[in-house]
This record gives structure tokens, C-alpha cells and sequence, in this order.
């Protein structure tokens, strides 16, 4: 009996040890590391990696080369599949768009808007019964008729459709802070 309570002591000691050492070492690593400053909720963390060092990226880039055939990839270069495109696809690919022309607290990489996507992406609006199929339409005419002037409206109807809490617009970027974007991705 005496040797029975000692395992279970000893198990529970173990157990309480483990857990312990885990909740220590998961929060623990981020608090000992010393830094100048804390970044604000405005700031993106700081890259760690080398290859991390971009702080945009331009989403189809690595895609396209990495495919060993690009006729086998979409505009956005990703696999190509039947006219039918999943409405959470089209959203994605207008939303990572719009990041070119929008200012916002925080944008996860883009997509460089072009003439051939605003097209690809018409054709499969046009050819799918969307929810959502109109504001797409709207927004894809706007833009296929260089109006960007809306974009930031544009980036927040989508925004919302995907449940958005971080990262919305709040204005459209001059030419300069457009470029500078771009730029930073390369």
C-alpha cells in the first residue's frame, strides 16, 4: 500500500514537473529574449530568417518557380482546374490584390494586379454562380477600367465576406507608396 502512494506521488510530482517545465519553456523563450524595444500592435515582427527578410512578397512569384510547366498554372500560379473556381478562391484572389493599392495596418503578401488576372478572374465570376457574384463583377469591371479609386472599399467588402479583424483599409496608396510596395517585394 505504502509502495502504491509512493508511485502515485511520484507520477503526479512528475506530472506537475512536466507541466511546469512546459508552460515555462513555451511562454519563457519569448520573454528571454532581449529586445531594444517592444514592437508596437502597429509593427509586423522582425523578420528572423534570412530568406524572411522581405517583409512583402509577391505570392505568385515562388509558385511560378517552383512549376516545372507553367501552362499547367492559373494567372495566380496555382493548378489549373476546370472553369469552376471555389468562391473563397475568387475572394482570396482579389483581396491579395488589392494590397497593392491599399494602406493598412497590416497585409499578409499580394498579388501584382494585371490586366490577364482581372480578365481570368471576369471570365470565371461570369461563368460561376457566385453568392457574392456581383460585387465581384462590380469590383473586377472597376478595376479592368483603371478606376482604383474605390480600392480600399473593395479590399473591405472582401474583407468582411471572409470574416476580417486585422488588416483593413484605410485608404488608397499615392502612386509613390504604390511603387514602394512593389518594390519591397523584389
Amino acid at each position: 500500500m505504502v509502495k502504491k502512494t509512493m508511485l502515485w506521488t511520484l507520477g503526479i510530482l512528475l506530472l506537475a514537473g512536466a507541466g511546469t517545465w512546459g508552460y515555462f519553456y513555451i511562454t519563457g523563450t519569448e520573454n528571454t529574449e532581449t529586445k531594444e524595444e517592444e514592437p508596437s500592435d502597429s509593427q509586423e515582427e522582425k523578420p528572423k530568417k534570412k530568406e524572411e527578410e522581405k517583409e512583402v512578397e509577391e505570392l505568385s512569384e515562388e509558385k511560378f518557380e517552383e512549376s516545372s510547366d507553367e501552362e499547367e498554372l492559373n494567372p495566380f500560379g496555382d493548378e489549373k482546374k476546370a472553369d469552376t473556381v471555389p468562391e473563397s478562391t475568387i475572394r482570396d484572389y482579389i483581396h491579395q490584390m488589392s494590397h497593392q493599392k491599399v494602406q493598412a495596418e497590416q497585409k499578409w503578401g499580394f498579388y501584382r494586379i494585371t490586366e490577364e488576372r482581372i480578365n481570368w478572374l471576369s471570365d470565371k465570376v461570369k461563368r460561376n454562380e457566385y453568392s457574392e457574384g456581383d460585387q465581384y463583377e462590380n469590383i473586377l469591371n472597376a478595376w479592368s477600367n483603371g478606376n482604383f479609386s474605390n480600392i480600399d472599399e473593395h479590399h473591405n467588402t472582401i474583407w468582411k465576406m471572409q470574416g476580417g479583424n486585422v488588416g483593413k483599409a484605410t485608404g488608397v496608396l499615392s502612386e509613390e507608396e504604390e511603387q514602394a510596395y512593389i518594390d519591397s517585394a523584389q
